[in-house]
């Protein structure tokens, strides 16, 4: 009897000492947690670096920043010309302080506006430019070439005395723009504005006041000067042209006929 009591004890005692290792978890998950953890709260410091960065990117912009450069006139000029490179532009009242040929013929000399000749160099530079007026006689058109000469117009060389264009009548102008296909076109009549509205992809009305009704590519400004130099915040949240001009217009050769 003692011996099968103690046989059942030892018997039984393995059996304890063999579920409790079974059910013991093994030593080498407990030694790895910590990595775990470890390893979580690596990501949770790069987590929260990302989240900063975004944040500060998105809080700081380059309107924002007080070191930004303000676009240069030539970066607004392209910009406002929408890719257009061909431009076309009446002369009095716009370019030159006459604002008529009665005018332009009165006076003993013609004189550019002082407050659009860096507008008007920057697009000698950038655009092929084309002046273009009715004047009366050749004393007229001798003054416009000298007032430009004078105003160093011609220095640059991007605007050649052959490109300002004369004629005796309005329809005139209107036959130069039509042969010529600018990209743009630029006057403060608004009859000839409204005539080419359908032929032109752009125009600029040059007026004191905005008319009620007008073309969706036409658009207004009381000075050429102040179209290109408007507010800069304006300039870079908006482009003033919505038309994506393309570059099939060629430089092809023309005759251009004046009536």
């Amino acid at each position: 009897m003692n011996f099968r009591s103690l046989s059942a004890v030892a018997g039984l005692a393995l059996a304890v000492i063999f579920s409790w290792k079974l059910l013991r978890p093994p030593s080498g998950h407990r030694r790895r947690q910590p990595k775990r953890q470890s390893s979580s709260a690596g990501n949770s410091d790069i987590g929260t670096s990302s989240n900063s960065q975004l944040i500060t990117s998105a809080i700081v912009s380059p309107s924002d920043d007080a070191g930004a450069q303000k676009p240069t006139l030539e970066q607004i000029i392209r910009q406002k010309l929408g890719g257009g490179r061909k431009v076309t532009c009446r002369l009095l009242g716009i370019i030159l302080e006459e604002r008529s040929p009665e005018e332009l013929q009165a006076v003993n000399q013609a004189t550019v506006r002082s407050s659009v000749v860096d507008v008007l160099l920057e697009l000698t530079n950038y655009c092929d430019l084309y002046l273009m007026e009715r004047v009366f006689d050749e004393e007229s058109e001798r003054k416009v070439i000298v007032a430009l000469e004078d105003a160093g117009v011609f220095a640059s060389g991007g605007l050649i005395k052959d490109k300002v264009l004369f004629c005796s009548t309005e329809n005139g102008r209107t036959s130069f723009v039509r042969q010529l296909e600018p990209d743009w076109h630029i006057d403060s009549d608004p009859e000839i504005i409204s005539q080419l509205a359908r032929f032109i992809t752009c125009q600029l009305h040059i007026s004191q006041v905005k008319p009620e009704r007008m073309a969706s590519n036409v658009f207004t400004s009381a000075s050429l000067e102040h179209f290109f130099q408007c507010n800069m915040t304006e300039t870079h949240q908006k482009m003033i042209s919505p038309f994506q001009l393309s570059d099939k217009k060629k430089n092809a050769g023309f005759c251009l006929i004046a009536l």
